[in-house]
């Protein structure tokens, strides 16, 4: 079974003035984020706006980011929706798509509430895409708490393409109870970016991240000083890190992250409702706040 490695960008689906999806632009971001080292994407997920998408808009998203890549970046489309019937027709769909894997985050409305549930959810929809790897998008914010070293063990009998989990946690206990399942069977790449040395010291090898669009040399860096031991370069950098988690928290990631695209000259546009775009001042001091951060010129 093949891992990932390094950075996964969860890139973000760019909107026109009028809210359509401008997917001329996703060139732009492919380009960009090739450029930059990434190893691979993660689409139509949270930073992407999956739910925000219709199923035909999320179709025409993932065939975009095919061409795009031009199979120089894994590609995990994330499919999951409220509705389990969305979700198995964007599976369906993404099956006949030159990508690497699937996944899906827990339903959030009507919840999964143990694991012999969820894995039953995951086993429906990965089966739908038999021919791609599948992921279980594990993040806190779904609401779906179920323990996933225990959940890896049950879908590990009945889930035959599963590849792992996307580990959106800060629980670092849970994580290296994952890394373990089945003597390490299990790819477990690594989602919350500003945790990202705790994660490598615990044996993360690759990590999924919305900052990875905009900010992926600075992360590079700190995976190279800490693979030579060089701590106090890691904790220097973590202070640039730091700085620009604070504006994604202060104005909101997706809205924030969005608008630090233009440092590198891309307009992703504003985020769906209910998530509230930034005002004009608001966007020109994220601009500046990243900026100031230190990790553009890298």
């Amino acid at each position: 079974m093949k891992k990932l490695t390094g950075l996964i960008a969860a890139p973000h689906t760019p909107f026109n003035k009028d809210n359509t999806v401008n997917y001329s632009v996703i060139k732009q971001i492919a380009d960009h984020l090739i450029k930059s080292k990434i190893s691979g994407i993660y689409i139509c997920g949270t930073t992407g706006e999956g739910i925000h998408c219709s199923v035909s808009e999320r179709k025409q998203i993932a065939e975009t980011w095919v061409n795009a890549s031009a199979n120089k970046l894994d590609i995990i489309v994330h499919t999951g929706a409220l509705s389990i019937i969305d979700t198995l027709e964007l599976t369906r769909h993404a099956e006949t798509l030159d990508i690497f894997a699937t996944s899906v985050i827990g339903p959030c409305f009507f919840k999964p509430n143990s694991v012999d549930e969820l894995v039953n959810y995951c086993a429906k929809v990965a089966a739908a895409a038999p021919s791609k790897g599948f992921y279980y998008y594990h993040s806190t914010m779904s609401g779906v708490n179920v323990d996933m070293e225990a959940f890896l063990l049950k879908a590990d009998t009945c889930i035959p393409n599963l590849s792992g989990l996307k580990f959106n946690s800060g629980d670092l206990y849970e994580y290296q109870r994952c890394l373990r399942v089945c003597d390490g069977k299990f790819d477990i790449p690594f989602g919350v970016d500003e945790f990202l040395p705790g994660a490598l010291a615990v044996g993360a090898k690759s990590a999924v991240g919305s900052t990875y669009n905009y900010a992926a040399p600075l992360f590079y860096k700190i995976i190279e000083a800490f693979n030579r031991g060089d701590q106090k370069s890691v904790f220097d950098d973590m202070s640039k890190v730091i700085k620009l988690i604070r504006v994604l928290v202060e104005f909101g990631g997706v809205a924030a992250g969005k608008a630090a695209m233009i440092l590198h000259d891309i307009d992703v546009g504003d985020p769906r409702l209910p998530l509230s775009p930034l005002t004009e001042t608001q966007r020109k001091t994220v601009v500046q706040r990243m900026q100031d951060a230190g990790f553009i010129d890298l």
